[in-house]
């Protein structure tokens, strides 16, 4: 009797463990999970700053009747701020499908600022790429 006792004593404490070791395991993943997802956000705004304040300058120098080889170099400047955005964006979309809807919100209202027909609608695109990126942050801070 003592011998089934102990077996059971075992069985259960092995069963314990497991399921221990489980949740362990799971919550590590989440965790990992959620740092991925935090740190593609953050990459992705970042990558949106970049190329909001590339666009504002290139914006403003055409506007402003600028060199057409001072536009012509911002525009390089722009583009490659531009293509920094894709591989952020690509990770936001596939480590957080949760977030696609704002991650491409705050890419179209960044690249809204092309061909501003005035410094007041640059102004006002700008001030709504920096709201679509505002949403985009709440909204991650937010969806599991």
């Amino acid at each position: 009797m003592d011998t089934l006792i102990g077996a059971a004593v075992a069985l259960v404490g092995t069963l314990l463990g497991a399921a221990g070791q489980w949740a362990a395991g799971r919550s590590a993943r989440r965790a990992a999970d959620t740092a991925a997802r935090t740190s593609a956000v953050a990459a992705l705004v970042a990558a949106l700053a970049a190329h909001r304040r590339a666009m504002w300058i290139r914006e403003d120098a055409r506007l402003g009747g600028a060199d057409p080889d001072r536009v012509a170099a911002l525009r390089a400047d722009s583009h490659a701020s531009r293509d920094a955005i894709t591989a952020p964006l690509t990770t936001v979309l596939l480590l957080a499908p949760g977030l696609a809807e704002a991650a491409r919100t705050a890419a179209a209202a960044t690249y809204a600022l092309r061909h501003a027909p005035a410094r007041a609608d640059l102004a006002r695109l700008r001030d709504a790429a920096l709201a679509a990126e505002a949403a985009l942050v709440a909204t991650a801070s937010t969806t599991p």
